[in-house]
């Protein structure tokens, strides 16, 4: 029995940024500091009887839940980086947290525009003086988790340029960490709804338009339902490998057929991490060289961190002809 050494063909399947780190506690900062104020903001939104501030405390405490998810799914892909259950690492379950996260603040509108809508229908007396206080507070905060998740997310996100094998120089973002960005945006949903309740105060306190409280309650519910299917979408596309990949597609076919008289029969790409791809490129040639060969084509490509090349020999005498 013959035994190989593999010590130079198999590697690692863990594809975690190193700004991973950062980001992760971040998170955690930001949770603290969205509980301590989600509590503040309830019990005042219950004593001076704002909906507006009531909402914005919720939504808070919505949001620390889905900030959580966002901390979890952290914790989970590093812990879980090494287990060989996960074919292709935990790249993905940062998307997974993505999309949670967004199917929360689908949820979340909802409630608030059922809520607002109920306000509008049946008003009630509203302590503008103190409600006004919390909310600007509470504006303050959401405004300091964003920059701090902000700061995070920019941290490791560089843009990158190159030249194709034409010349043609290209940009391109470093990585995009979809659960960072999902996590974000819960923020500044906070944020848009404190400022929404701060105008909604002020319109009743200067000018008694009570109605003006739910009705702002409805346009947070609005553009808090178009984040979350602007999210669900973009994590959704990560999940089913969906993503539009045509420009890498395009450059590494190029790649490869510019070398001899390759063809490529088959090509498959999709995202197993923030910064990181893997790809399965299935190449046709009349003159067969080893697969170390196409690899070496495709070494300036950045992000191809899991590679496999498959290469058949023509059996069609006469196509090489017509090249």
């Amino acid at each position: 029995m013959h035994t190989h050494s593999l010590s130079g063909v198999q590697h690692r399947h863990v594809y975690i940024p190193a700004a991973q780190t950062t980001a992760e506690r971040r998170t955690r900062w930001v949770i603290a500091v969205t509980l301590v104020m989600m509590v503040a903001e309830l019990i005042a939104g219950y004593l001076s009887g704002s909906m507006a501030l009531i909402a914005d405390g919720w939504h808070m405490g919505s949001h620390a839940a889905a900030l959580f998810i966002a901390a979890f799914a952290y914790a989970f892909s590093r812990r879980h980086a090494e287990n060989d259950r996960f074919t292709f690492g935990t790249g993905k379950v940062g998307p997974l947290a993505g999309y949670t996260s967004a199917v929360i603040l689908a949820i979340i509108a909802v409630l608030m525009a059922f809520e607002s809508v109920v306000r509008l229908i049946r008003p009630v007396d509203v302590h503008f003086h103190e409600a006004i206080w919390v909310a600007t507070i509470g504006l303050i905060v959401n405004i300091v988790c964003a920059l701090l998740l902000n700061a995070g997310h920019h941290h490791g996100h560089e843009d990158h340029h190159h030249a194709d094998d034409a010349g043609r120089a290209h940009h391109h973002h470093g990585h995009r960490d979809i659960n960072l960005r999902a996590a974000y945006l819960h923020v500044i949903a906070d944020a848009f709804t404190s400022v929404l309740a701060i105008v909604a105060l002020l319109g009743g306190l200067i000018f008694g338009w009570l109605w003006m409280d739910p009705f702002m309650g409805i346009v947070g519910a609005i553009m808090i339902t178009r984040w979350s299917v602007t999210l669900l979408k973009e994590s959704g596309q990560v999940l089913l490998d969906a993503e539009n990949n045509t420009p890498l597609i395009e450059r590494i076919s190029r790649l490869i057929k510019a070398d001899a008289d390759n063809e490529i029969a088959d090509l498959h790409l999709w995202r197993v991490g923030p910064e990181s791809h893997a790809c399965i490129v299935c190449v046709v040639t009349h003159h067969p060289r080893p697969v170390g060969h196409y690899k070496r084509l495709l070494n300036g490509v950045a992000g191809l961190a899991h590679l496999t090349v498959e290469v058949n020999a023509c059996t069609h005498a006469g196509c090489e002809s017509t090249r």
